[in-house]
């Protein structure tokens, strides 16, 4: 049983449940966070400077991502991309309005999270903990709108799964990582009946006015275009798969890391890498289908346990959209919080122990992310030992709790019913 190292726990138990103490931790961890941005500037706001200009492009001539030119994310980013360009006049201004609308999605979600569980503050502090550990990197990308989504539709999929549904498919559409819920949810579902109900009516309908939109814009096969926009790719420099490359450089100086300036980002160069990447586009959804196959097997097995399975599954995609993506960029870790944050919430008081370790391992793991970028990006690039070493340890990490999430999956399944163990409640 975890426990808080204190000389005074029942103290440290009433600040915790504290509500005025954890609007403050909010709001210190949160200015802290931005300040952070700020004092990185470009390095972290890099993007938000790309988001600005589709945005301004798309106001002032009227050629649109997806619906007048391919684009690198699902239609409905242009949701988040386009509204704070409709608030501000500059560049500045466009940053300002993109980090608040960040910050107030983070606190709806964390609104939902504490009000909606009974162990809603103490999992709060451990995602407060999450975003201090990854850094800024959280507030300059638009994976920090959709990982307030998945938190969401975590916490509601046991309660309201069709609503759950609807969210993470909306997140899916601003950026495929929050699918990784809806394949969780149809995977435990019981029946077709159930699977209708919960996943592919409210999927659907979410989906087709999506697409029904951007068609209605102009869009035609564009409204798909972003499955295609990776296959050029090679391996980003900080991935997963590219860590024996990274770890070669130190004694092989022939292994190249260079600038790719059409999606400007940091590409291991080479037929080995190439093969890898190439590997890794059917590698990808195979690992998400085996996933969902042990899911479902587990879920028939231990329909007692349907509400820790989905949490479980939902963390094992997440990672496997990590680990097996020949793209590695930092801000990807964002996804693996709310799947913790949520198991936090609603573990049950016997079994919460099992949820600590891999909690612990992913501030560990976001910790080495933040160190990486933008920490070190540059002694990282130029191949100083002591940080590839930190990437080769952190994307270590992201595979120990893969598997770990998956052999936890799969033991759930295992196990007779006369000796189960709760992890969560069925009903959170």
């Amino acid at each position: 049983m975890w426990r808080v190292p204190s000389s005074n726990p029942s103290a440290v138990r009433a600040a915790l449940s504290s509500g005025w103490l954890l609007v403050l931790g909010f709001v210190v961890v949160h200015a802290w966070v931005v300040w952070d941005a700020v004092a990185w500037s470009y390095t972290i706001y890099g993007d938000v400077t790309l988001y600005e200009w589709w945005a301004r492009h798309g106001l002032e001539t009227g050629q649109w991502p997806v619906l007048d030119y391919d684009w690198v994310y699902p239609a409905l980013a242009l949701v988040p991309v386009v509204l704070p360009a409709l608030l501000s006049a500059d560049v500045l201004g466009y940053e300002i309005v993109w980090t608040a609308m960040v910050v107030l999605l983070n606190a709806a979600a964390t609104v939902v999270l504490v009000r909606t569980t009974d162990r809603g503050k103490v999992a709060a502090w451990w995602w407060l903990a999450f975003l201090v550990a990854l850094g800024p990197i959280f507030v300059g990308r638009l994976d920090g709108v959709v990982a307030p989504l998945i938190l969401v539709s975590l916490v509601l999929a046991g309660r309201r799964p069709g609503l759950a549904t609807s969210l993470a498919t909306a997140g899916a559409w601003i950026k495929i990582a929050p699918g990784a819920v809806v394949v969780a949810l149809a995977a435990t579902r019981r029946d077709l009946r159930e699977l209708l109900r919960d996943v592919v009516v409210p999927g659907a309908i979410v989906s087709a006015a999506v697409v029904g939109l951007a068609l209605a814009g102009g869009a035609g096969t564009r409204a798909l275009s972003v499955f295609g926009q990776q296959d050029s790719r090679t391996l980003q420099a900080e991935s997963v798969a590219a860590t024996w490359f990274s770890v070669l450089r130190l004694v092989d100086p022939t292994v190249r890391i260079e600038y790719n300036d059409v999606i400007f980002t940091y590409e291991v160069q080479g037929t080995a890498a190439r093969q890898v990447a190439d590997a890794l586009d059917w590698l990808l959804p195979v690992a998400v289908l085996a996933i969902a196959a042990v899911t479902w097997w587990s879920a028939r097995r231990r329909p007692d346990h349907v509400a820790d399975v989905v949490l479980l599954s939902s963390a094992a995609l997440l990672l496997a959209l990590i680990v097996f993506n020949k793209v590695g960029s930092p801000q990807f870790v964002a996804w693996i919080g709310p799947p913790l944050a949520a198991a936090i919430a609603l573990a049950g008081p016997g079994t919460r122990r099992f949820w600590w370790p891999p909690a612990v391992g992913v501030l560990l793991t976001a910790l080495g992310t933040q160190i990486i970028y933008p920490v070190a990006y540059g002694p990282f690039l130029n191949g100083d030992t002591w940080i590839v070493t930190v990437a080769a340890l952190r994307n270590l990490a992201l595979v120990v709790l893969l598997v770990g999430a998956v052999w936890r999956i799969a033991q759930l399944g295992l196990r007779e019913p006369a000796a189960r163990e709760r992890i969560a409640p069925t009903t959170p």
